[in-house]
C-alpha cells in the first residue's frame, strides 16, 4: 500500500507461535486426523459449505457458530497477480475445516474509490464492530491518489453474517477532524478502549499522533464519535494489531513501536476518555510479546533486540532476566492451558523454533524444546496464529512452511496438557492454501 512506509506493531498476549514437536515418548493428545494429504504440498481438502451460524462472542468468528476461524494472507498461488487475495478458513466444532474456505479479493469484494477498484487487498484487523455477534474484518487497500493533499483512507470493511464475509465491502469513515496532516490513516488496531463493551478502532494519524474512533460503527463503515487526535509518547508511531488489557484496569491497551529496525516501544493506556494515558516505555526492540509467563494475572514482557530477548516480569518492571538469542522473533500463548504463557523463540536456527515453559517461579531457564516443522528447514517457515480453534481452552499453533509459488502447507498443531509438552508433535489439521481459487 501506498502508505508513509513507517509501519508500528502492538504487541499482543496470546501472538502467534511457531513449531514442531520434538518431545520422548507417544504423543497421546486428542488430535483429529490430518484433513489432507500432509506428504504433499498444494493438495487441498474438497470444498464444504461455510457453517451457518446465529451470533457468538468467539473472536474471529466471522459466521457466528461459534467457533474460531482463520485469516490467511499469504496464499500459494499461480497466475493470480502479485495480491492473489484473502482467504477465510471457517471452523467447526472440534476445530478447523480446511473444506469450508473462502476467497475474498479486491473485484469481488472491494468497494471502488473514484470509480476505480483497490490493487491491494490485504486484512488488518478484525473484531465485532457493529455489535451483531459476527466478527468483522479490516482490510488495507491502495486507494487511486496523485500524492497531492490527504490521502483518502485506505481502510475498507467487510462485515460478517450468519454465512461468513460474503458480498461488498464498506469504505471506513474517518472524519475531517480525527485525522491530523497528510499521512495515511492506516495500521488500525481493534480494542475496547474505554471500556464500554464496544469495539473501537485507534488508526495512526501522523506524527506522535494517533485517530481513536469509538464503536460501535454503523454498517456503513461511521464510527459512534470521533474527536481530534489525541497524541501518543515518541515520534512518527503508528499502530497495527490487536491491543490487550496490560494492566488489567478493564481497559485496553496499545503498543507502539516502528516496526523497520530497533525501536523503542511505548505503552499506551486506555481509559474512560480512550487511548489517551502514556504507560511504560520500553527500550529499543525488534519485536515485543506479552504474555503472563510467571504469577498468574501479572502481565510480563518479552523484548526481542539484536543483542538477545529481555524479560520484564510484572509490567512496568525491570529487566530481570535475559535469553542470549539474538535477532529473534517472539510469541506468547498458554498452549497447556495451566494460565501461564509460554515463551516461544523464532529465529534459534534455520527452520527452528524455541519453546520456554511459563512456571510460577517465571519461563523456564532453558528452552523447552526445540521446534521445527515438517520439511521447515527446505522451505520458508511462517507463523499465522496461535488462539484455540477446536474449543478446548488451549491455545493452538497455525503454521506455514512455503516452497516458491503453488506450494506451501498449512498445519495447525493441538495445544496439550501433562508433561510431555504444551503442543502435540502432530497437526491435527493440514491442508495447502492453493486451494484458494
Amino acid at each position: 500500500m501506498r502508505s508513509s512506509g513507517r509501519r508500528l506493531l502492538a504487541a499482543v498476549v496470546g501472538g502467534a507461535l511457531l513449531l514442531t514437536g520434538c518431545w520422548g515418548g507417544d504423543d497421546k493428545s486428542s488430535a483429529r486426523p490430518a484433513e489432507s494429504t500432509p506428504g504433499l504440498a498444494g493438495k487441498s481438502a474438497p470444498h464444504q459449505p461455510v457453517p451457518r451460524g446465529k451470533g457468538s462472542k468467539v473472536d474471529d468468528d466471522f459466521n457466528g457458530d461459534g467457533a474460531r476461524d482463520l485469516v490467511l494472507d499469504a496464499l500459494a498461488h499461480r497466475g493470480q497477480g502479485d495480491d492473489p487475495g484473502i482467504g477465510i478458513v471457517y471452523g467447526r466444532r472440534g476445530g478447523l475445516a480446511p473444506g469450508a474456505r473462502q476467497l475474498l479479493t479486491a473485484h469481488a469484494n472491494g468497494a471502488r474509490t473514484k470509480g476505480q477498484l483497490p490493487a491491494a487487498f490485504e486484512s488488518e484487523a478484525s473484531c465485532d464492530l457493529n455489535e451483531d455477534g459476527f466478527t468483522d474484518l479490516v482490510v488495507s487497500t491502495d486507494p487511486p491518489y496523485d500524492g497531492q493533499g490527504r490521502p483518502p483512507v485506505p481502510l475498507q470493511l467487510l462485515f460478517g453474517s450468519p454465512t461468513g464475509l460474503t458480498g461488498k465491502a464498506v469504505k471506513l469513515q474517518v472524519p475531517a477532524r480525527a485525522r491530523l496532516g497528510n499521512d495515511w490513516a492506516d495500521q488500525p488496531v481493534c480494542g475496547d478502549f474505554d471500556g464500554d463493551g464496544a469495539h473501537d478502532l485507534v488508526l495512526h494519524a501522523s506524527g506522535a499522533h494517533l485517530t481513536y474512533l469509538r464503536g460501535p460503527f454503523t454498517r456503513k463503515g461511521a464510527p459512534r464519535a470521533a474527536g481530534k487526535p489525541i497524541t501518543a509518547p515518541g515520534n512518527d508511531l503508528a499502530t497495527g494489531a490487536p491491543a490487550t488489557d496490560v494492566n488489567d484496569d478493564g481497559y485496553d491497551d496499545l503498543l507502539v513501536r516502528e516496526e523497520a529496525r530497533a525501536s523503542k516501544g511505548s505503552l499506551v493506556l486506555g481509559g474512560p476518555k480512550g487511548p489517551t494515558r502514556t504507560g511504560v516505555l520500553f527500550p529499543a526492540s525488534t519485536d515485543v510479546a506479552f504474555g503472563t509467563f510467571g504469577r498468574a494475572k501479572d502481565m510480563d514482557a518479552a523484548l526481542a533486540a539484536p543483542g538477545g530477548i529481555a524479560l520484564r516480569y510484572d509490567v512496568p518492571g525491570t529487566a530481570r532476566a535475559k535469553i542470549g538469542v539474538r535477532n529473534a522473533s517472539v510469541y506468547a500463548g498458554d498452549l497447556d492451558g495451566d494460565g501461564r504463557s509460554e515463551l516461544v523463540v523464532g529465529g534459534g536456527g534455520p527452520g527452528e523454533v524455541w519453546v520456554y515453559r511459563g512456571r510460577a517461579s517465571g519461563l523456564a531457564a532453558n528452552a523447552t524444546a526445540t521446534l521445527v516443522p515438517s520439511r521447515g528447514r527446505d522451505g520458508t517457515v511462517q507463523v499465522l496464529k496461535v488462539a484455540d480453534f477446536d474449543g478446548d481452552r488451549r491455545a493452538d499453533v497455525v503454521v506455514r512452511t512455503a516452497w516458491g509459488q503453488g506450494r506451501d502447507r498449512v498445519e495447525v498443531y493441538p495445544g496439550r496438557a501433562g508433561a510431555e509438552g504444551p503442543v502435540s508433535r502432530k497437526p491435527g489439521v493440514t491442508f495447502s492454501t492453493a486451494g484458494f481459487k
